[in-house]
């Protein structure tokens, strides 16, 4: 038996035969023209795509629906993008083929993404990387292959195109094993999507001689055990009945409040990257959206998007979610979330530079924007804003007064918007769980970002793998200061929620009831084993001493 271990996407217990799945990485032979015969391939090679990434479009339409659909259609603009068709340019320029120039161009883009510390944003990389080798292949007169399955198995590989996806039928699939990817690749969707077991990033290829062997995946564990001995395999496949029973008793929670045994309610929403994924939302039975990361329309355009390009974004989300609440998150950009038109100067330590609200403090033009879009937005249904990185009274009051100008220009431009619109603030740093007390006289509710409150409190970076021992989600300062934030929000009549990783994590759950909070914003595969755990709940008899004693 041979064990690796990754990322579990999605809980579960699949068993069955596997099947690897080789990428052709060999280039084609080809000759290399002029620089001007090699632009004219890569313009060719570039009408090809978008064609047939147009025509994947239409079939995954039909076959898995429009969320998954919807990724072909961000290929085909990326195929025409301006920066990656510079880029090629200049290299076939520079004396290199065209199917060289592409593939370069595609990995130098793609490194802009990984370095963003937002598993969704990593996952770009990923896309860049597929759409770039799409180029370079075609460039190549290289074909794409189907994976064919004869029978159901367990699908594994260095990690899965949406082409690869699209293409797969999904009847004989058991569950994905990935040697690279994310929480959001397309992969891992797709697990959530299809509700198969799945581990992503194993970081180890495995072996071809393990082609049609039996595997385990262990959704629960991110264990992945290849030729499995009969005691392992005979536990494995009790564990899987359990589980499946879990399941379809989480399935029968579809409708139901997420409340305590003693009635004390908690909402949960999710957390999205846009529109689209508000299907994910619904699907999974998510009350309202608690984080709409809007900066990804600045980081998935070349130019500040338009005041117009944010509300049919913010507004459909919003018209799709029938009532239920959205809060967006105005844009969090700088540090990790870089985007080359903002010219943001080089910071020795970005993660405590300009960022966020603090960039709208020198740029104010764009926090007007964008209250611009989400107050028009907000008369298509329940919407909300929230202002992240703050760390002071003064903050809230600059952006109250430029949401004050904003009601007061599309009042007199008779355009409709919802004058009560709640404006709330992120705890994310212990500036501002401290003068916690002060803030909530100020927003309309608070949310808890523990990711960045982690690692400011810790004063240590998530990013840094040597520092993972540290990072302890768990520490009592952390927790304290969570607390406290709830308490001051309360005695002021507002509402505080959670929105980071720890939202998700039901060892913590009873703490976050003994303190009250209203709300808990998760991905939304994990709203109902959240709430078959608060269900579980007595607010009364939680005790948040024991976490922070």
């Amino acid at each position: 038996m041979t064990e690796y271990v990754g990322k579990s996407v999605f809980e579960g217990i699949a068993i069955g035969r596997l099947k690897i799945v080789k990428h052709d990485e060999a280039a084609a032979s080809v000759e290399k023209g002029t620089p001007a015969e090699e632009k004219q391939k890569f313009y060719a090679a570039r009408e090809k795509a978008v064609a047939a990434l147009n025509a994947l479009y239409d079939q995954a339409l039909s076959s898995v629906g429009e969320a998954e659909a919807e990724i072909f259609s961000m290929h085909a603009m990326m195929t025409e993008d301006g920066d990656l068709e510079d880029a090629v340019l200049a290299k076939i320029d520079a004396g290199e083929s065209a199917a060289q120039a592409a593939e370069e161009a595609g990995f130098e883009l793609s490194q802009t993404f990984i370095r963003i510390d937002d598993e969704y944003m990593k996952a770009r990389a990923v896309d860049v990387i597929d759409v770039s080798k799409r180029l370079s292949g075609y460039i190549l007169g290289k074909e794409e292959q189907a994976i064919e399955l004869k029978e159901p198995c367990i699908l594994a590989s260095s990690d899965f195109t949406p082409s690869d996806v699209v293409k797969l039928d999904k009847s004989k699939v058991l569950g994905f094993v990935t040697t690279f990817g994310s929480d959001n690749s397309h992969t891992a969707i797709l697990a959530r999507t299809l509700a198969l077991p799945s581990v992503v990033n194993i970081r180890d290829s495995i072996d071809l001689p393990f082609d049609a062997k039996m595997c385990i995946v262990d959704g629960f564990t991110g264990k992945v055990l290849v030729d499995p001995d009969p005691k392992t395999l005979s536990e494995y496949e009790e564990k899987k009945k359990e589980t499946d029973a879990a399941r379809a008793r989480r399935q029968a929670l579809i409708g139901r409040k997420s409340e305590t045994e003693d009635g004390r309610e908690i909402h949960i929403y999710c957390n999205i990257g846009g529109a689209e994924d508000v299907k994910a939302v619904l699907a999974n039975d998510g009350e309202g959206v608690g984080l709409f990361r809007s900066e990804f329309l600045y980081l998935e355009n070349d130019d500040y998007p338009s005041e117009q390009m944010q509300y049919e974004e913010y507004s459909r989300a919003a018209k799709m979610l029938g009532g239920k609440l959205l809060v967006i998150r105005t844009m969090d950009i700088g540090a990790d979330k870089q985007a080359s038109y903002f010219h943001l100067p080089h910071e020795e330590n970005p993660a405590m530079g300009l960022r966020s609200v603090r960039i709208c403090f020198k740029k104010p033009d764009i926090m007007y924007t964008q209250l611009r879009a989400i107050y028009r937005a907000s008369a298509d249904g329940n919407v909300a804003a929230m202002v992240p990185m703050i760390i002071g009274v003064n903050e809230v009051r600059w952006v109250r007064k430029v949401a004050e100008k904003v009601r007061a220009d599309l009042a007199k431009e008779g355009i409709a918007f919802n004058a009560g619109m709640q404006i709330g603030i992120m705890i994310e740093t212990p500036a501002a769980a401290i003068i916690a007390d002060e803030l909530a006289k100020e927003a309309d509710f608070f949310s808890i970002g523990s990711n960045d409150l982690t690692q400011y409190t810790l004063a240590a970076d998530r990013q840094n793998q040597e520092l993972a021992d540290i990072i302890d989600t768990h520490h009592k300062a952390v927790l304290r200061l969570i607390s406290y934030a709830a308490d001051c929000a309360h005695k002021e009549g507002k509402w505080i929620g959670v929105c980071g990783e720890l939202a998700r994590d039901l060892g913590l759950t009873e703490f976050f009831v003994a303190c009250g909070i209203d709300e808990l914003s998760v991905s939304p595969p994990y709203v109902l084993p959240l709430r078959e755990k608060i269900c579980s709940l007595s607010a009364n008899k939680a005790d948040k001493d024991t976490f922070i004693k």
